[in-house]
């Protein structure tokens, strides 16, 4: 079986020499991952793992699910690519889908590569809709990898240009374990929001085109904000007649146990934005909006590889799996249950200061000497899980946040042998 594998160590010495070295990857000792099934991972020896990081949220309907695979396929050997120039049919179907299941009037679609792209269209098309070019972002938010959406990323860790673009403002996020007005909720009255009112009027022009947020910052730390945040931005930038750009790239389909994360809050979002799970592996993004501020966008615009009927039936197979089998009710349930169980440790070890999330997208900050990131440690806990055949994700501004974010396909027995080997981990590194 392992004789076809280079194995993690020739990958790693071509990697230094092959690959631009922005490039990271996880452990210390790597391993090679060769095969997936459902919620598990196979590495280059054979070794199995429980992974209950889905590819960062990406693998919902689980790894190389067979439907899923079979439609691709059937895909690839009929009709691979034209372009979105021509017409084709698994684009208007999934564009028709989304429409159906996304939150309130949110209509029209456009379909890209990647979440970075879906974001950058998003900015565009909000400063077309409104004719403004400021926009608004919120602290420790992760957007992209490109010049704009790096420049509208909070986490200076992802921020790779030192001198980022003009016209964006920041505003606190609802980080309640670390307040960033150093205030206390409830007592607080949600001040955060109320901050976005004198960013707008102190430091922009009061004409804002938009501001982008994630419902739960995922790269930020599992950020999640309590249930008045968002109503009450939304009143807020609807006064300044601001637009509210909603990031779904991470906790979009099924995984905080609704369709979309943003549904917790029961608001509306004027333009969002998708990727990652919507094609359970294969690239794909999507920005879609309003149809009144759709409709704002007549000039010529195309995306090669865009809208192509390969990554459009991936997303229509994965949406259909997705219901069939009942995701997103897993997700609310087992959800709840991997909670429990994350607060069970939580005040077992010292060393978790916080646990937060919805759903299958939970995080548990680690800290010591009060509140004192314990980055380090989160790196050993790591190393630990994944020599136990289990595999975490890692996120926070000071990374120092454990991330759960599984298959949506897990089992009780799934949440079960990972904490039970989480709470080993915690006791090693205590």
């Amino acid at each position: 079986m392992t004789e076809k594998y280079w194995g993690p160590e020739e990958i790693v010495k071509k990697k230094k020499e092959y690959i631009i070295p922005c490039l990271y990857h996880f452990y210390e000792e790597p391993v090679q991952m060769v095969k997936g099934e459902r919620q598990y991972l196979y590495d280059s020896t054979g070794k199995k793992y429980l992974d209950f990081y889905a590819g960062v949220s990406v693998i919902n309907a689980g790894h190389c699910h067979p439907e899923i695979t079979e439609r691709i396929c059937q895909q690839v050997k009929t009709l691979q690519h034209v372009c979105n120039i021509y017409l084709t049919q698994p684009m208007l179907e999934l564009a028709e889908k989304l429409a159906e299941i996304t939150p309130g009037r949110i209509k029209k679609s456009f379909f890209c590569n990647s979440g970075t792209e879906a974001n950058e269209g998003a900015v565009l098309l909000a400063k077309i809709a409104t004719g403004r070019s400021e926009l608004l972002a919120l602290q420790d938010g992760l957007y992209g990898r490109t010049y704009l959406t790096m420049s509208l990323t909070g986490l200076r860790f992802w921020r790779t240009d030192p001198n980022p673009a003009g016209g964006i403002s920041f505003v606190p996020n609802a980080y309640c374990y670390r307040c960033p007005l150093n205030l206390s909720y409830p007592a607080c009255d949600i001040a955060c929001a109320e901050e976005v009112r004198q960013v707008i009027e102190t430091s922009t022009s009061g004409e804002v085109a938009a501001l982008i947020i994630e419902p739960i910052q995922g790269n930020a730390g599992i950020v999640t904000p309590p249930p008045e945040y968002f109503p009450r931005l939304k009143e807020i930038l609807q006064e300044y007649g601001t637009l509210l750009i909603v990031d779904e790239v991470q906790s979009g389909f099924g995984r905080t146990g609704k369709w979309f994360a943003i549904e917790n809050w029961d608001v509306e979002p004027d333009i969002m934005t998708m990727a990652k799970a919507l094609g359970n592996g294969v690239p794909i993004g999507v920005f879609s909006s309003l149809p009144e501020i759709a409709d704002h966008y007549t000039r010529p615009g195309a995306s090669t590889l865009g809208g192509n009927p390969v990554s459009m039936t991936a997303g229509l197979a994965t949406l259909d799996v997705i219901e069939k089998e009942g995701l997103v009710r897993n997700a609310a349930t087992l959800g709840d249950y991997l909670r429990e169980k994350l607060l069970e440790l939580k005040d077992k070890h010292p060393l978790i200061g916080d646990v937060r999330g919805i759903g299958l997208m939970q995080g548990a900050e680690l800290v010591k000497n009060g509140k004192e990131p314990a980055f380090e440690e989160v790196d050993r806990i790591l190393e630990i899980m994944k020599n136990k055949g289990i595999i975490i994700g890692k996120n926070g501004r000071m990374r120092n946040v454990l991330a759960f974010q599984p298959p949506l396909v897990i089992n009780k027995d799934n949440v079960d042998e990972m904490i039970s080997n989480l709470d080993m981990a915690l006791t090693e590194v205590e």
